[in-house]
């Protein structure tokens, strides 16, 4: 086993998918659900997130090109899908929803429409264009049963550790309070919207560098 290679593998995957950084954005998509309700959502994100990662370790570019889609073109898609995500956060229009259906159930918590675990949470937020392109590398790099091993080992390492954070967002959100959350979920909003078109900028460059 290559020590080097897999503290590589995990530290990389590590920054790109940045666990601690997820922490408040899953509470803010998360707001106002319960402890066991988020614990679900948790698991699920992180068993989509494995899925989608695995796939791609196992198959690489192939999937896409099977489909007649480029890395490019997957990262702007990504970018539009995640802006539509931070335009609810920074308008509220999550929030609102969740609450017009806890009136109409008379159950308090949002419905499976308004999962937030396997989109944006799963993917691409988990699983986006930044982790997939970084496992479809690092099994290229490390060629073998072996290296994909090891990929999926830090992999799921760091999706380990990102489950143990969102299981600490109930405690996060009572820490600083409704009105914390709602500057938050503003905040982080912004930040989405940046980070959607980030993605959009880099899959212009390499089409434009592809091309």
């Amino acid at each position: 086993m290559d020590t080097a290679f897999l503290i590589t593998a995990f530290v990389t995957l590590f920054v790109i998918i940045d666990p601690i950084g997820l922490t408040p954005l899953f509470a803010a998509l998360t707001q106002g659900l319960g402890a066991a309700q988020r614990r679900v959502m948790a698991l699920r994100a992180c068993l989509v997130a494995a899925g989608v990662l695995t796939l791609f370790a196992l198959f690489g570019e192939a999937v896409l090109g099977f489909v007649g889609i480029s890395m490019p073109a997957f990262r702007i898609a990504g970018g539009v899908l995640l802006f539509l995500t931070a335009l609810e956060m920074l308008f509220e229009k999550r929030t609102k929803r969740r609450s017009d259906q806890a009136d109409q159930t008379d159950g308090g918590s949002a419905s499976g429409d308004d999962d937030p675990s396997v989109f944006p949470l799963g993917i691409p937020l988990i699983a986006g264009p930044g982790s997939i392109a970084t496992v479809i590398l690092l099994s290229g790099q490390k060629a073998g049963l072996l290296g994909l091993l090891q990929v999926l080992g830090a992999a799921f390492a760091v999706l380990g550790l990102v489950f143990a954070m969102f299981l600490t967002a109930t405690m996060f959100e009572r820490a600083i309070g409704k009105t914390g959350i709602n500057v938050l979920t503003r905040l982080l909003g912004m930040l989405l919207a940046a980070l959607a078109m980030q993605f959009v900028l880099d899959g212009l460059r390499d089409f434009s560098f592809a091309g």
